[in-house]
């Protein structure tokens, strides 16, 4: 049974700006294992994937229907699958997670179900 479904729309253009700000930032949205593979890209491509987790993580919070504060960012975790598919995760849902980013211009959107046999924890 669906529980839950959340979408986010944000500028990529805002997270360049929180990131150059504060290049904390990334470590605060980010997982130690996202951050890793976020290491490792060249800069556009960093500020691309900076802001589709953060994206993909407001979606799910909204999904959720706690919005971020009861959840955290370091609580979800958006890798990627073998075929470069986003896979998420979170330590406080049990249930199937499906996620979808999409990048185009300066927007990034991010839609997430969640699923589940016996609803939200």
């Amino acid at each position: 049974m669906i529980v839950g479904h959340g979408i986010d729309l944000q500028e990529i253009s805002a997270v360049r700006d929180a990131y150059t700000k504060r290049p904390s930032f990334a470590s605060r949205v980010l997982t130690a294992t996202e951050l890793a593979v976020f290491q490792e890209l060249p800069a556009k491509r960093q500020i691309q994937y900076l802001s589709g987790r953060w994206a993909a993580k407001e979606a799910f919070a909204k999904a959720m229907g706690t919005g971020i504060g009861r959840l955290t960012f370091q609580d979800i975790e958006v890798l990627s699958n073998a075929k470069g598919a986003p896979v998420m995760t979170c330590s406080k849902f049990s249930g199937k997670i499906f996620v979808s980013i999409s990048h185009s211009g300066n927007l990034v959107q991010a839609s997430v179900i969640l699923e589940e046999e016996n609803g939200c924890k």
